[in-house]
């Protein structure tokens, strides 16, 4: 039973006053003047539905009033009114937004399985399976089996059926909207607790569907009941200012004569800010002006009379540039499509104004409900499905398809309540490309940790790093609108190529160059990757990987790089490779090979005399060569002995994660070269850059060498050293 249906007897009403909308809204419902009989209220449903459909096939709903008001009969709801009013009202709402005939239809069902002895099957029978989808949709899930956790899986529940037709959430808006308006009939604690899921959720999800309508008053509803005192006040300004309105009306005139001489067809209205908008001003300006209690809207018919209107505003008045936003180049993640704009007055005052066409305004104000049925019959050659077989909702925003996928990974009631909540909290959408091309859509504020996880799934516990735009980046840098990110991931034990595609996300992942990796337990992301993400998905996975590795090791967190250490190996360091070079105009004379570059054959080189007799070789690269030959100092030719014993110093520059030491060593001594001295510097935005002075038997094995080190996961870098090395080993 909803928990708006009760016994025949009404309850006596408790709490505050609440404003007249549940009395204006039942007196819309039941037309001017008392009705002796309900069936006549669907006539406002109908007229309401001409007016956006005019060729609607009525008889439909006809059928399904009767079900439900059979059905319901003897039910009444707390505030006594009979139980049918509930889904009347709630189709009229969306009839008035414009829905089409499927949604109201399910709407006037909407309680029946959950409330009557009416069943899905019947519903099926009656009216078809789309309907009984969204009938289904909207169905709570019973507390005696669900217990505490029957909200929360309630929510998953339709949220999944969202997925795959947004209509369902339309119909829940729609409901609660006015199960809001009649909350005045509950005890004071049951409103705040319905209020806060509302603002924390339903409001949240209005928003992101575009359905600024029901957004907007369900604002103003829970605004009165969680913040009483400041809507109290918002109230008493709004009504002592009754005639603010003026301010912008005479400005409204003014912007009708420009247009009119531009001869640009326009309809301008004055649109008085809801209480919350007041209330928002109001925190962000202060004392408030007559013009700030609404807004102008011009609306024109195509999106070339927006930019005029927007020019001739511009010419005609002064406008204030910080106010321009562009909404129609670039709309918003919820469908919202506008021009922005503010112009100031002679006296001074400040309107602000909405451009948009008809059209705009239609979607601006009803969202998805604007765009009628996505399911409609295909024209002629296109593809009703998409290629899993489920049918293509066009209306189906990047937001749920992120939003459908964590929550697979939550079990836990508990967990993907909170989690959703999180996630609704986000405002506005950015989206990033990958080099492949694609794209990922993800909140305002996502970090590449995110981006990782949204690309690959838990494959991405493995990741190094990223690219953004083509420059190297920390996990937790923040990522734009527009930008190119590409996560570096850790490549072991595959071959270049395997790249999985997007729908592949939890099972593989790429790099700079595409490998599958084989999952090392000991290497993951560190506790510290729970600062940088912001999505659910990215959260989950981090927690759930470190609940499962407690041993995990922890990357040390960035600070200044402070003196780096020396880690000698334990044999005597052999000796200088000097043998190697031979030195031609100095006959006898000691050759020594430059620490700052080490050459090895066949590299071309140069040397220089130093005390003692002695000859340092460098590479003829080398800047320590410039810099003594611009010192005014005479280079001695020298070459290569027949030898081919050398000795190399090669810097590799890695990303910080567990075992990262262990595994470069083992690919060093695999590779054959002895580790005459390493020095390891410690990480500063988890890059940590090591330095080795290595031994090789043969210097044609250098190249093998450094590609070994370029294979290790979380290196993406190795260079010979180009300057004065860390120690002298």
């Amino acid at each position: 039973m909803s928990a708006e249906a009760t016994n025949p007897a009404p309850s006596r009403r408790r709490g505050r006053p609440r404003i007249d909308l549940r009395r204006l809204g039942r007196a819309a419902l039941l037309g001017p003047g008392a009705r002796d009989r309900l069936p006549d209220a669907i006539s406002h449903v109908a007229e309401a539905h001409r007016a956006h459909h005019p060729d609607a096939d009525l008889a439909v709903l006809h059928r399904a009033y009767v079900l439900a008001e059979s059905s319901h009969r003897g039910q009444f709801r707390k505030s006594g009114e009979p139980y049918i009013t509930h889904p009347l009202a709630v189709t009229l709402i969306l009839a008035e937004l414009g829905a089409e005939t499927t949604t109201l239809t399910a709407s006037l069902l909407h309680d029946t399985v959950e409330d009557t002895d009416v069943t899905l099957d019947q519903v099926r029978e009656e009216f078809g399976e789309e309907v009984c989808y969204l009938v289904d949709g909207v169905t709570k899930l019973e507390k005696v089996d669900y217990g505490a956790a029957a909200e929360p899986e309630t929510f998953r529940k339709m949220l999944v059926a969202t997925g795959n037709d947004v209509r369902v959430m339309s119909i829940k808006l729609a409901d609660r909207l006015h199960n809001m308006r009649t909350l005045g009939v509950m005890r004071p604690e049951k409103q705040a607790r319905i209020a806060k899921v509302t603002r924390d959720v339903l409001i949240p999800l209005a928003e992101r569907l575009g359905v600024q309508a029901l957004k907007t008053e369900l604002e103003d509803l829970v605004f009165a009941i969680l913040h009483p005192a400041e809507y109290e006040n918002t109230r008493a300004l709004v009504a002592d200012n009754a005639t603010a309105g003026d301010a912008l009306a005479a400005i409204a005139d003014d912007v009708r004569t420009v247009l009119r001489e531009a001869r640009i067809p326009a309809e301008v209205l004055v649109r008085p800010r809801h209480f919350v908008s007041v209330h928002r001003v109001r925190l962000k300006r202060g004392e408030l002006r007559g013009t700030d209690f609404g807004r102008l809207l011009v609306l024109v018919g195509d999106d070339a009379d927006c930019y005029g209107v927007l020019g001739e505003l511009h010419t005609c008045f002064t406008p204030v540039i910080s106010e321009f936003k562009d909404f129609i180049a670039a709309p918003k993640f919820n469908l919202y499509q506008s021009l922005h704009t503010a112009v100031a007055a002679p006296d001074g005052a400040v309107a602000e104004v909405l451009i948009r066409t008809h059209q705009m305004h239609k979607v601006a104000e009803a969202g998805v409900v604007a765009l009628g049925n996505p399911y409609a019959a295909p024209a002629e050659g296109t593809e009703p499905v998409g290629e899993d077989g489920e049918r293509t909702d066009p209306t189906r925003p990047g937001w749920l398809s992120r939003l459908l996928a964590w929550q697979r990974s939550t079990p836990d009631p508990d967990t993907f309540w909170t989690s959703l909540r999180a996630d609704l909290a986000q405002d506005g959408e950015i989206t990033v490309f990958r080099p492949d091309g694609g794209t990922l859509a993800l909140p305002a504020g996502a970090t590449c940790v995110d981006a990782a996880y949204a690309q690959y799934g838990e494959a991405a516990h493995t990741c190094v790093g990223a690219r953004v735009n083509g420059r190297l980046a920390a996990l937790g840098t923040v990522l734009n609108d527009g930008d190119t990110v590409q996560p570096l991931l850790a490549r072991e034990d595959a071959a270049p190529g395997d790249l999985p595609g997007p729908a592949a996300a939890g099972s593989a992942r790429t790099g700079v160059a595409v490998r599958t990796p084989v999952h090392d337990p000991a290497s993951g992301p560190s506790p510290d990757w729970l600062e940088h993400a912001r999505t659910p998905a990215a959260r989950i996975a981090i927690t759930g990987w470190l609940a499962a590795h407690p041993e995990g090791v922890k990357v040390p967190a960035a600070a200044p790089r402070p003196p780096a250490a020396t880690v000698c190996a334990d044999a005597p360091a052999p000796r200088d490779a000097a043998a190697n070079a031979v030195v031609a105009d100095l006959p006898g004379a000691q050759v020594r090979l430059a620490r700052c570059c080490t050459p090895v054959p066949p590299d071309a080189v140069t040397g220089f005399p130093v005390r003692g007799g002695n000859v340092t070789v460098h590479r003829v690269g080398c800047p320590a060569v410039r810099r003594m030959e611009a010192a005014g100092r005479v280079p001695v030719g020298v070459r290569w002995g027949e030898a081919a014993e050398c000795r190399v110093t090669l810097v590799a520059e890695s990303f910080g994660r567990p075992r990262l030491l262990a595994d470069l060593t083992e690919a060093i001594a695999t590779a054959g070269a002895a580790i005459v001295s390493a020095t390891v510097e410690p990480p500063s935005e988890q890059r940590v850059r090591h330095t080795y002075t290595l031994q090789l038997a043969d210097a044609a094995e250098l190249p093998g060498l450094m590609r070994a080190m370029r294979d290790v996961p979380g290196v993406y870098d190795v260079s010979r050293a180009q300057q004065p090395a860390a120690t002298t080993g």
